[in-house]
This record gives C-alpha cells, structure tokens and sequence, in this order.
C-alpha cells in the first residue's frame, strides 16, 4: 500500500533564470524533497543583457509562453502554493520590471527578484539541503551570474556576485574565447573568500557545470549515473576542463549530444570558470549539486527543528513507509542491528551508524519484485534513488547491504564488480555483514512487527548466540540455524541458538 498524496499538500517553485525557465513541483514542503514534476524551457533571457541591457525581445515571448503552461499545470495538479523567483538577467536588464509585472501577472502569484547575495545565500542552503555536512566553497552558476559562498555543516556567511555567467560572459566577451579568459582572470582574482577553499571541497551547482560533469561520467565509465553528488579531484577537473576547451577550439563540441543544443556553446565559458575557480581557491575536490537556489528556497521555509533532521534518514523513512511491508519492523531491526553492534563490540562511526540505519529502513522496499530479481533491482532502486544527503560510496554501501540481503553471499550472487570498486574491502565486508544480518532478521519475522524485540544476542567466549523467548520457540528452523551461524562466522564468533 501507498500513501495517498495530500490534497493541496504539494509545492512549487517557478524559477526564471537567466538561461532557462524552469517549473519543479515538490510532493510536500519536507526536509527531504521529493520532486514529483520538473520541466524546463531553455529561453536565454539573459543572453544580450551586458551589451544592450535588455531582455531579448524573442526570449521575452518565449519565457512568458512557458509561464502560461506552467500556471495550468500547477491548476491540473493542485499545486498548494507557489513561489516563484527570478535571477541575474531579471535584475539587472532595464525591460527587466517589465518583464516581472507581466510574469506575475500569468503565474498569479509575486516573483521575488533575488539579489546577487541572497541568490548565493539560497544556493549554499540548497547545498546544506542535499550534502550532508558540507564543507567548502559554493558556486552556482548561471547564465547569467556565478554566486561564490563559503559553507560549514549548517552555517552560511556572507558571498559575492560576478557576472561570469555563462551568457553574461559569452555577451561581454563578444564570443571571444580569448577576451573570456582574461574576463575571468581578473574577476576571480579579486574574490578573496575562495582563499578559504584550499585543501576543501568546492561545490557546483548549476545546469552548465551538471552538464560538465555528466560528460565526465560518461567518457570515464563511472558505475553511476546520478548527477548529484558526483566527486573528482580538483587535478581531474582541472585536466577535464582544459582538454574541453581544447575540443572546443577544434570546434568538436558539436558531437557531445548528451547535452542539450541550447546549453552546449556554453560548455567551454563554465570550464573556463571552473579551471580558474580550481587555480585560485586550490580545493581538494569539486563535489557536483543538483540541489541549489530552488531547494534552498524551500529548505529556508522549513521549520528550524525539521531543518535540522538528517536528508538521507528522512528519505530512507519515506521510502520505508511507502515500499516496506511494515514501516514498523524496519525501525525495529535498527534496534535489533543496535543490539547486535553492542553485543559483538563492533567498531562503529557516527557515520557507518548513519549508514546501517538508512539501510534497516531499506531492507525491504524490493518484496514486490520477482525474488530471482530483487537483489540486482533494489540495488538499482537505492544507488540511482533521487535523494540527497549521501555520497556515491555511500549510495553504493547502502545498495549493497540491501542487495546482499536479497541476493545471499554465495560466490554465484555477486553484485556488479564495477558497484564494488566503489567500496574499500573493509566496507564491502561491512556491507555483508549487514546483509547477512538482515537475511537472519527477515526470515524470523517475516517483515512483521513485534518478533525481533522477543530475539536477544547473548555472548559466550566466542560463541554468539540468539536466544529466543519461548512465546517464539516454534519460529526456530535449521535454515534460521544456517544463515545465524553464517552471520556469527563474519564477526569472528561461532553462532547458535537459543531457547529460553
């Protein structure tokens, strides 16, 4: 069973920005949000802003086009509330508040005009909203602006605003790949917050850089396909930057077709601002977001308690409640799995904690799938799920749990060897650990609540033991022997059961 949807519980977010027009509409105002609809119209609204200070008249009918289809779909979907936003182009092109009074006047709600510093404040909260505890630099990057902020877990301070957008700057340097650089130069050399980037992360946000990085992924064969979250090191990203533009003068560009056409001419001016990001601010990798000025927004509107609730944790507890057989079993085998680390000492960071409980609550999110299947398609559901707050090694130890779960640890079940290049052999062996847990916790309980509270761990010497009370005694087979006994042999101990 699914929950049902909340009539009017719905939000979205209509976000005019300088390149694109974008319509995203969100199941609930949640700390983990979960988009239900996301289409774009790449306008180019601010593509001759620098050098006339207009809004290109064809980009204007284009833009105001696309806010009439997005006003009836909010009408057809029932959208709760809207909010609405515009960017660099908006602000700063004198046709620009014109421009608003007719788009307010369509999307039957106000545009707030985001200024350069509480545009970069909305997409470092965006980053806080999908990275878990962040820690570096953010850049967003539009077409019309580069918002640069500096972030730390929930704290925000003060950022900048330059017109190196990737139309902005295609505009002011006259398409001259050459005057670009040396626009670039001398405004990233002015920025002194990136200082404070060294030996950190940098974090990218926006379509032209996601667009970079989904170019990377392709050509270097990486396992994922997930955009966000997506890690290299700066020296990677710096060599892929300048073998870019190297394509780009060779006029090569024009075969990348995993990108759009519109978005393409703009490849060269975001590797261009990136490779001088990379030389100034020195970070130890680039870290690609897709949450950015739009979840920021939202999370912003969040109540303070629920801003700070973990995104992965929240997510993983949507998916259980709405795939699991019973939301309530899976926080009872977090206190089982609890019990099972207490009992056998084993060695455990906040973070592998963090990890083991998201997933408990995933465990069983694949039971409507073929069982020949539901190892290899939960592993698929959970490392390409569209949630943040995770890293891809994360995704891949958390997939892998599961998987194992269904799968077993036989040598004839084995994941994707490029799924397990993403783990360290001692994370590996923890993902098989959990797994062969779980296999024990399910076949006791059958996914049902209340069974795994009447189980206990108990040690003896090196014997492991599961001790049942006698109200479950009946629920003792050889195959729950077997699969204890495996578990006990991966924590170093010989396994048996017990009844009370």
């Amino acid at each position: 069973m699914t929950k049902p949807r909340k009539r009017g519980a719905t939000v979205a977010v209509i976000d005019i920005g300088s390149n694109s027009v974008r319509l995203v509409v969100y199941e609930g105002l949640t700390r983990s949000l979960i988009p239900i609809f996301n289409e774009k119209t790449l306008c180019g609204l601010g593509r001759e802003v620098q050098s006339t200070g207009l809004l290109a008249p064809d980009a204007v009918d284009k833009a105001l086009t696309s806010l009439k289809r997005f006003r009836a779909l909010c009408r057809v979907m029932q959208v709760g509330r809207v909010f609405a936003i515009a960017t660099a182009a908006c602000r700063d092109a004198s046709n620009g508040p014109d421009f608003i009074a007719k788009a307010e006047r369509i999307c039957a709600v106000k545009i707030e005009i985001l200024s350069g510093p509480r545009e970069a404040r909305l997409s470092a909260l965006g980053v806080i909203s999908g990275i878990h505890h962040p820690d570096g630099i953010v850049g967003d990057l539009g077409g019309g602006s580069l918002e640069l902020i500096d972030v730390r877990r929930n704290s925000v301070r003060s950022g900048v605003t330059l017109p190196l957008g990737g139309l902005a700057l295609q505009d002011l340097a006259h398409k001259s790949l050459k005057r670009a650089d040396r626009i670039v130069r001398e405004e990233i050399d002015e920025v002194q917050l990136l200082t404070a980037g060294r030996g950190r992360t940098f974090y990218a946000v926006g379509g032209t850089w996601r667009a970079l990085a989904r170019i990377h992924i392709i050509q270097s064969g990486y396992p994922l396909q997930v955009m966000h979250g997506y890690s290299i090191s700066a020296t990677e990203a710096l060599d892929f930057s300048r073998r870019l533009r190297r394509l780009a003068a060779a006029d090569m560009l024009a075969d990348i077709e995993i990108v759009a056409d519109a978005r393409r001419p703009l490849l060269t001016y975001a590797a261009l601002v990136l490779e001088h990001i990379i030389r100034v601010a020195k970070p130890k990798n680039i870290v690609f977001s897709t949450f950015g000025v739009r979840e920021g927004l939202l999370h912003e509107k969040l109540p303070e308690a629920e801003r700070n609730k973990d995104g992965l944790i929240c997510a993983a507890e949507e998916l259980n409640q709405l795939l699991s057989r019973s939301a309530k079993h899976a926080r009872e085998l977090i206190a089982w799995t609890d019990r099972l680390v207490r009992v056998v000492k084993l060695r455990e960071t906040e973070e592998d904690r963090r990890l083991r409980h998201t997933a408990c609550l995933l465990s069983d999110i694949g039971w409507r799938v073929h069982p020949d299947h539901r190892g290899e398609q939960t592993l698929s559901l959970v490392v390409n799920g569209n949630f943040g707050a995770i890293t891809h090694t994360e995704r891949a130890f958390v997939g892998l749990s599961v998987f194992y779960r269904y799968a077993g640890l036989s040598e004839e079940n084995q994941p994707p060897a490029t799924m397990q290049e993403l783990l360290t052999p001692a994370q590996l062996e923890r993902a098989r650990l959990l797994g062969a847990a779980f296999r024990v916790a399910h076949l006791i309980s059958a996914a049902r609540p209340g069974v795994l509270p009447a189980t206990h761990f108990r040690t003896q010497g090196r014997k492991l033991m599961l001790v049942f009370e006698h109200r479950l005694v009946d629920l003792v087979a050889d195959r729950v022997g077997s699969r204890f006994r495996q578990l006990a042999r991966l924590v170093g101990r010989a396994g048996s059961i017990v009844r009370r």
